[in-house]
């Protein structure tokens, strides 16, 4: 049987959580609003593996409510800016 390191998930979502946060804020395509929203998701599921780490049930509700929380904050937000007439 396989075994993997717990350090390796630790690791990889501190990448993931990092990069993903980076091209929330500063990557290609910032300006459109589905691939901001990605660039979240990318950052929440590394933050999900770091606390994978530590407790299995607290990195899944926390992955479930990040997810729901970043969706409904961004689509809100695509609305909002639609609504204004502004070019998404």
């Amino acid at each position: 049987m396989l075994m993997i390191n717990v350090s390796l998930f630790f690791y990889f979502g501190i990448f993931l959580a990092i990069i993903g946060s980076i091209a929330a804020a500063w990557g290609p395509g910032v300006n459109d609003p589905v691939v901001r929203t990605f660039n979240t998701e990318i950052a929440s599921i590394g933050v999900c593996l770091v606390l994978l780490c530590y407790n299995h049930v607290l990195a899944l509700f926390t992955l479930l409510a990040a997810t729901v929380i970043i969706s409904l904050i961004l689509f809100r937000a695509i609305i909002r800016l639609e609504e204004m007439g502004a070019d998404v």
